[in-house]
């Protein structure tokens, strides 16, 4: 195997392994890192007039990595450790009839981990601000999971697979 090619595969099998290690309890949730790359589960514009415009108004884009795909699929509502949902919120530009994304407001990410994340149902919450690395969650439990408990038949998840 050519040099390229062995530091290709390594590159992958690192990634995999990153991808579905546990987390230990109180660890943060690691930023998701090549998300983009995801299967995108759906968009979503939210405007003025609708009861969540203040907190999260503008342009959501709605990311899965495998495990999460997984989960989805099944429609159980039961997600394997390793399953990341990205939710990546940006402004919301108007201008000559057409919407467009703005600057990234907040990546708000769920990452499943049983164990590490007990007290919220399993998952693990961050919101990293703008372009930046920094998480402005600073209470998961009432800055996300109270919101994510009335959707518990569904693993906490909003997002449903489009069929």
């Amino acid at each position: 195997m050519n040099k390229p090619l062995l530091l290709s595969a390594l590159a992958l099998v690192v990634a995999a392994c990153a991808a579905t290690s546990n987390l230990s309890v109180g660890d943060p949730v690691p930023y998701p890192d090549g998300y983009r790359q995801w299967a995108h589960v759906r968009s979503m514009l939210i405007e003025k007039g609708h009861p969540l415009y203040d907190s999260f108004g503008g342009m959501h884009h709605i990311y899965a990595n495998d495990a999460a795909c997984e989960g989805l699929e099944r429609g159980d509502g039961a997600y394997d450790d390793g399953a990341v949902f990205v939710f990546d919120l940006l402004h919301a530009d108007s201008a000559g009839g057409a919407v467009t994304e703005g600057a990234r407001k907040v990546l708000g990410v769920m990452h499943r981990d049983a164990d590490a994340f007990a007290s919220t149902g399993g998952w693990g919450f961050a919101g990293f601000g703008g372009d930046t690395r920094d998480n402005v969650v600073k209470d998961p439990a009432q800055g996300c999971y109270q919101c994510h408990t009335g959707r518990e038949s569904a693993g906490y998840v909003f997002s449903t697979w489009r069929k």
